[in-house]
């Protein structure tokens, strides 16, 4: 732990299985000067385990802001510093994205020691698309807030993440299924631990499962993205809800020429160029 100034580490820590942590965080928890955790008495037994004897502080959500300055201040001095989350990666849904901007805007080191994700460990245990994601972690608690992105994933492609609480399950799916629709989910508990599990089902099966058995352990949710075919039959839908007139309208107020704007309609209703120009020709349009 060279240079005049210290260095920020992210370290992920295992997120249920002590095993899966890495050596190089071990390795890192042990040589740096100043370890900084979400929670310091969930912290000491990962370190106990392992036998870390390096100094902890706290760095939590209700004092991210001061004591980031102080940690940027420490480092400044020389201080390294790894940081630790309760369970997983640094930075993903939690307050280590304040301390990264801050050391970046101070001119501090930060480097990111990969390892364990929730989010990444369900997305692969899912059974659902990979190669696109988007992760929102927990909904927001504020009602309007929640419900605009809950609008926002109406028409969201690419596979959903979702973290909830076990006694907020229920009311998330539910929610869930009148904003999105019957979707394939895959709802993970219990990560990386003994009793482990991937329920592959719908909203409506879930919902049906839940009324008889109460959820338990933390749980990531995972959904299907609403398909391309989903999107353009409702595209066409909408379409068709117009009259060729108001459809040709919508284009020809544009600007677009008649005959390009004859080619478009057609594209949007899924039907050909021919039959656009027969019912112009019919209604003297």
């Amino acid at each position: 732990m060279e240079g005049n100034k210290g260095k920020l580490y992210l370290c992920a820590t295992p997120i249920g299985n002590l095993d899966d942590i890495t050596l190089r965080v071990l390795n890192t928890l042990k040589e740096v000067d100043l370890i900084a955790a979400e929670d310091t008495r969930h912290s000491i037994k990962l370190l106990n385990h392992f036998d870390i004897k390096t100094p902890m502080t706290s760095y939590h959500e209700y004092n991210k802001v001061e004591k980031a300055r102080y940690l940027v201040e420490k480092m400044g001095e020389g201080v390294s510093i790894a940081l630790i989350t309760d369970a997983g990666t640094p930075g993903i849904s939690d307050p280590g994205e304040e301390l990264v901007k801050q050391c970046y805007e101070a001119g501090i080191e930060v480097t990111s020691l990969p390892g364990p994700a929730a989010c990444i460990t369900a997305l692969t245990l899912s059974g659902l698309g990979t190669r696109r994601f988007c992760f929102e972690a927990f909904l927001p608690t504020d009602k309007k807030e929640k419900q605009w992105i809950l609008t926002e994933l109406q028409n969201e492609t690419r596979t959903i993440i979702i973290y909830e609480a076990p006694h907020r399950l229920v009311k998330t799916l539910s929610e869930l299924l009148e904003t999105l629709g019957n979707r394939r989910i895959t709802i993970c508990r219990e990560l990386t631990k003994r009793y482990e599990t991937a329920f592959r089902t719908t909203f409506v099966e879930a919902l049906e499962t839940y009324e008889t058995e109460d959820p338990k352990g933390e749980c990531v949710i995972v959904i299907e993205g609403k398909s391309f075919q989903e999107i353009k039959e409702a595209e066409i839908k909408s379409f068709e809800e117009m009259s060729l007139e108001e459809h040709m309208a919508l284009y020809e107020d544009k600007g677009i020429d008649r005959k390009e704007a004859m080619r478009m309609v057609a594209k949007d209703r899924g039907i050909s160029k021919r039959e656009v120009y027969q019912y112009l020709i019919k209604n003297e349009l």
